[in-house]
């Protein structure tokens, strides 16, 4: 298992290159997979803002796209004072992968929360097909 500080460091380095000109606030993302692998993401923003995407998402984009689909932990750096949780949307998408998913928010000044996703999301969309309606 990769320990805490690899993980910030790499989700560190994800933040020095993200692309964040509107709000000003990069945030960098390191995603431990179930084997070990650690894959980072930084959010990249956009004028048209429901374009942009957050760290957490394109880690998991990053992830999933060189065949990983389960995780273990989730490191994430910002610029800011306190640390960030995970935005909503991406709660529900790394629920999707990881319901027990544990993460370690850092800031530079040495501030660190932690959480389990199930605690911050506990009652997740699922999705349940139905034979109603259906033609």
């Amino acid at each position: 298992m990769t320990d805490w500080t690899t993980l910030r460091r790499v989700a560190a380095e994800a933040m020095a290159r993200a692309y964040a000109p509107y709000s000003g606030y990069p945030v960098g993302a390191a995603l431990e997979c179930a084997d070990g692998s650690v894959i980072g993401g930084c959010n990249v923003e956009n004028a048209s803002f429901p374009a942009g995407i957050c760290a957490e998402r394109a880690a998991v984009a990053a992830a999933v796209s060189t065949g990983h689909r389960q995780f273990r932990r989730l490191a994430l750096c910002t610029t800011g004072a306190q640390p960030a949780a995970p935005c909503g949307v991406c709660r529900q998408v790394l629920m999707e992968f990881a319901p027990t998913l544990d993460i370690v928010s850092f800031t530079p000044g040495g501030a660190e929360a932690r959480w389990s996703l199930g605690d911050l999301l506990p009652a997740p969309f699922v999705f349940r097909p139905s034979s109603h309606g259906a033609a």
